[in-house]
């Protein structure tokens, strides 16, 4: 295999380079993995085991051993969902022609750039979606942008991950929001002032510190979610429906309800997150379910529509990530070289094919996001 790639390496990493400073926050807020992505094919199954909450029983004294309360380990699973590249195809006279202007080199590294920029971007939109559809519940008003006069919902947000028993003290806590929140933030006297910050970072640099053990980030791709057409539905169970019931059922109401809309039940004030479309009559709340028992004929409300701006632990959110495979390890490409972006951690493979007076050059990457725990992540709604 020819080896044309190295003369143009430099061009590549500083490529990277430079993407790797574009606006995300999911990529490196989440866990980002390489390892376990290797080892499946596209839309194959990663799977990881998920232990249920344990059930605390009396001691009893006795010279018998007792057998134990048997317990289930479930599984969880994620796929590699996507393979995508952008490709460059050059003609003999596009070089010659690019030759005689600004150069072949800095347009192709320019190329390199935005390619690398535009599946960034794509796997930053596909964690934004996965995290916020994962959360457990919600804090904060729809359709209004959060810190216009302080920063307290950051301290409601990580209160929610707190009581479902999520990690709140490792360093690992961050909230991604969008840049109209990001500004807001950055405008709050409190943080500016030195004497109250503790810094002048934000004054002078203009960056968001960390804020209750929490880091600030800011993503370009935030999802802004549309809510589902449902009403008039109502709680439809002999019984109250229990404190941590994730399947509740629904009666009366038209239209539909999706995975990342925003419900509360009447008595309520608890935001939960469906989990999936309303089916059957039935509406799946993420974990940890209900908070609070919600009685027979209690009213179901869908949240408006939201910017769902999210905090989560890293262990929470997942991107697998791996170059696509080729068969038997190779395939007509005459050069291959991977690369790593030093900011993001992201992996891109870089292949170049050639053709009759032609060659294409290819940056690819495949990849698959899960969102593992809900318990660990929350909506700050915007």
């Amino acid at each position: 295999m020819a080896n044309i790639l190295t003369d143009l390496a430099a061009d590549i990493y500083k490529a990277a380079d430079t993407v790797g400073r574009e606006l995300v926050g999911f990529i490196p807020s989440a866990t980002i993995n390489a390892d376990s992505s290797e080892r499946v094919a596209k839309n194959g199954v990663i799977r990881a085991a998920y232990t249920r909450s344990a059930t605390a029983g009396d001691i009893t004294e006795s010279m018998t051993v007792p057998e134990g309360t048997d317990q289930t380990v479930d599984n969880k699973t994620m796929t590699i969902s996507k393979a995508r590249s952008v490709q460059i195809p050059y003609t003999g006279e596009d070089m010659k022609h690019l030759a005689n202007g600004a150069g072949f080199e800095t347009i192709y590294g320019d190329q390199l750039a935005q390619a690398m920029r535009t599946l960034t971007n794509e796997m930053e939109t596909d964690l934004g979606a996965t995290a916020y559809k994962g959360a457990s519940r919600a804090i904060g008003t729809a359709g209004t942008t959060p810190f216009a006069s302080n920063f307290n919902l950051v301290a409601s947000a990580r209160q929610i991950i707190s009581d479902n028993g999520g990690v709140t003290n490792d360093g690992r806590l961050s909230l991604v929001m969008n840049s109209s929140a990001g500004t807001l933030m950055r405008n709050l006297a409190s943080l500016n002032q030195v004497n109250t910050s503790g810094s002048e970072a934000l004054l002078r640099q203009g960056v968001l510190l960390d804020l209750q053990g929490v880091a600030m980030r800011e993503s370009a791709q935030v999802v802004k979610h549309t809510k589902g057409t449902g009403t008039s539905y109502v709680v439809n169970n002999a019984a109250t429906e229990v404190i941590g019931q994730t399947v509740i059922t629904l009666d009366g109401g038209s239209g539909t309800m999706i995975a990342g809309d925003c419900v509360t039940f009447n008595g309520d004030a608890n935001i939960y997150v469906v989990q999936t479309t309303l089916a059957g009559g039935n509406v799946v709340l993420n974990a940890p379910g209900l908070i609070q028992a919600a009685a027979n004929d209690a009213a179901l409300t869908i949240g408006n529509t939201f910017t769902a701006n999210v905090m989560f632990h890293q262990s929470a959110l997942e991107l697998a990530v791996r170059a696509p495979a080729v068969p038997g390890g190779d395939d007509a490409a005459i050069d291959a070289m991977m690369v790593q972006d030093p900011h993001s951690g992201l992996v891109f493979e870089v292949r170049v094919y050639k053709g009759y007076r032609k060659q294409m050059i290819e940056v690819a990457a495949a990849w698959g996001t899960k969102a593992w725990k809900s318990e660990n992540m929350a909506i700050l709604l915007g």
